[in-house]
């Protein structure tokens, strides 16, 4: 039984070793290593000064999504052009525009950053497929609201423009963690129209793909996991320091001891100040081992949020195993997809409890770390 535990101790370090494993110029995920977010420019229209153009920001990561406070797309002109006008999204910063005297552009900033409208935004500020507030669905769970568009009138480029792509793409998804690739001509992109009997083809199509790295994201884990069974009181419970290490004893400026009042929503600018505890990580993922089948494990997996000022909205949870096999988990829609955030009486919390069928082929011993690792 001591071997067992110890096993298991050592595979709780797994979830932290695939973050570590990675430099900055090869990071990848490597449960999902062809996974990305495209964003397409498409120039649906000339203009006397510029173009009419469709992005798009396409998530085709099959787990990851893209949480709240939603994307932020920002990219450099490669000209001296400015935004007329947008629908779908908008430009919180306009920018210096003092030198346009009849008409004033949406933006005159030469690195624009765009944001996501909200779901109900008016009907004359809206465009096909836009307005999500920033959300972008994992693709293998919703691909229907996996991506999300919006148009811009681009000019100030003179009677015979030299259009050429933006430079510099950069994305936030909400926080870092995403690494661009250069903005570059493609087919030009085909879509339809009149129900599909009409097929209508882009002047021009640029795309760029994003692609995300843990390591650049957060420099430490961001949970842990931990392993109990019915058979026996010992919890292999997350190691020490899983995501840091706290000074003993006291709150400091990233944790507030159990029992003490939350910190008010304005009080503090961290937005990551989490319940203090001995592994510090702001997601802890549990397995409790219910009972032993035949033919299967019953299995409670319960997911705690020890954050105090965020809550994951369509949360998931992904499992590897040894045979390189991926199972993915998600809440129910209205009924446990939100994990919401800590507060002072309680860890924000959601559960379930699952059927792991055993492979008769294995030992017990190896079917129970094929349960631990996430």
């Amino acid at each position: 039984m001591a071997l067992f535990f110890s096993r298991l101790r050592s595979l709780a370090l797994m979830l932290i070793a695939l973050i570590t494993v990675c430099t900055l110029s090869d990071c990848f995920d490597p449960l999902d290593p062809n996974g990305n977010i495209t964003v397409t420019f498409d120039i649906k229209q000339w203009t006397r000064d510029g173009y009419v153009a469709r992005v798009t920001i396409q998530n085709y990561y099959q787990y990851r999504h893209v949480d709240k406070s939603g994307w932020k797309l920002g990219w450099t002109w490669a000209n001296n052009e400015i935004i007329w006008s947008m629908s779908g999204a908008f430009a919180p910063t306009q920018g210096n525009c003092s030198s346009f005297k009849f008409q004033t552009p949406h933006s005159c900033q030469k690195s624009p950053v765009i944001a996501d409208l909200v779901p109900n935004a008016l009907p004359e500020n809206r465009t096909d497929d836009c307005c999500h507030g920033g959300l972008l669905a994992a693709w293998a769970i919703n691909p229907s609201k996996s991506f999300s568009s919006f148009e811009m009138m681009v000019g100030n480029l003179g009677a015979n423009p030299n259009v050429r792509a933006p430079l510099n793409l950069t994305l936030m998804a909400p926080g870092p963690g995403y690494t661009c690739g250069l903005v570059e001509d493609t087919d030009p992109t085909v879509s339809s129209d009149i129900g599909g009997k009409r097929q209508v083809q882009a002047y021009r199509t640029w795309k760029s793909t994003c692609t995300y790295s843990s390591f650049v994201a957060n420099q430490a884990p961001l949970c842990c996991v931990s392993l109990s069974t019915f058979y026996n009181p010992k919890i292999t419970s997350c190691p020490n320091c899983s995501c840091g290490c706290r000074e003993a004893d006291r709150n400091t400026v990233s944790c507030i001891r159990e029992g003490y009042p939350a910190p008010r929503s304005d009080s503090l600018d961290n937005d990551e100040i989490v319940q203090c505890t001995d592994h510090m990580c702001p997601v802890r993922v549990h397995w409790h081992v219910m009972k032993n089948y035949f033919t299967h494990w019953k299995v409670k997996l319960a997911i705690s949020n020890y954050n105090y000022k965020r809550n994951y909205l369509n949360w998931n949870l992904l499992k590897g195993t040894l045979a390189d096999e991926v199972a993915l988990f998600w809440g129910i829609e209205y009924y446990n997809n939100q994990l919401v955030n800590a507060d002072k009486d309680q860890l924000g919390a959601v559960s379930t409890q699952i059927l792991l069928k055993k492979d008769e082929e294995k030992s017990q011993d190896q079917n129970l770390r094929g349960i631990k690792e996430d």
